[in-house]
């Protein structure tokens, strides 16, 4: 298991960004844990250090430690062995963190979890306006990256996005709408040191544009779901700004708190 360590923050809540709400400090253990466990660094088997070491990797108070390990083992992704210790099992909720790396809400009328491929229609740059500057705590007109991207589901299109990022943050990201990488939260963690630390969303419902009929194989009249995204990273600044616009004929948003 890699070395980490979390930044010395006060312990009843840190990154307070605009709109983010304070992350407690076993949260952020927690995420680093189980990113670790998502991405492969610590496969399933693997038999986790005892509270006291683990609470010096990551320069914590054992107490905190407990409280990550014991909302992991909770979730599925983490079980206590006699004899063995804290275990990864591999396993993950519906809705959990991994969904943070593969984040689609969409399930089948049945339940059924969804595989989905997504499209990069377009990759362009613009100016930021201003709601959208006092979202990112960016000045006016600061340059933003811009994806519109659509998802299908067995060939059928289910849902398009807009996606918004702040350029600068993002230097060196794809401009080829075929090189922009299928999971984009896992490309911001593993190329910029960016990580989702949370996602807040409004979702209403609207009459679909033109726009949405075409992409979406609509006929009038018809409607769609429309799920507006903030997605805050471990700091508690905006990192993304999103809009989904989806069909739920055959389909139908799922949210879970845990």
């Amino acid at each position: 298991m890699k070395k980490a360590a979390v930044a010395s923050k006060a312990a009843d809540g840190v990154g307070a960004g605009p709109g983010a709400l304070p992350v407690p400090l076993y949260e952020h253990v927690k995420r680093q844990i189980a990113e670790a466990i998502l991405i492969g660094d610590m496969p399933p088997g693997t038999v986790l250090p005892g509270e006291v070491a683990l609470a010096n990797q990551y320069g914590v108070a054992v107490g905190t430690i407990r409280r990550a390990l014991a909302d992991l083992t909770a979730g599925g992704m983490l079980m206590r062995r006699r004899k063995t210790g804290t275990v990864v099992t591999g396993r993950a909720s519906q809705h959990g963190l991994s969904f943070f790396f593969q984040y689609f809400r969409l399930l089948g009328a049945d339940g059924s979890l969804l595989h989905s491929e997504a499209e990069v229609l377009s990759v362009t740059t613009r100016d930021a306006e201003r709601p959208e500057a006092a979202l990112f705590a960016v000045a006016d007109g600061e340059p933003l990256l811009h994806l519109h991207r659509i998802r299908r589901v067995a060939g059928a299109p289910v849902l398009h996005s807009r996606i918004s990022m702040v350029a600068s943050r993002v230097a060196g990201f794809p401009r080829e709408p075929k090189k922009v990488p299928a999971l984009i939260y896992r490309h911001l963690l593993e190329a910029y040191g960016i990580r989702i630390a949370a996602v807040r969303e409004k979702v209403t419902a609207e009459v679909a544009t033109k726009e949405d009929r075409k992409l979406l194989g609509l006929s009038a009249p018809a409607a769609v779901l429309v799920i507006d995204e903030e997605a805050y990273d471990q700091t508690g600044a905006l990192a993304i700004l999103s809009q989904h616009r989806a069909t739920t004929a055959q389909h139908y948003y799922s949210n879970e708190i845990r």
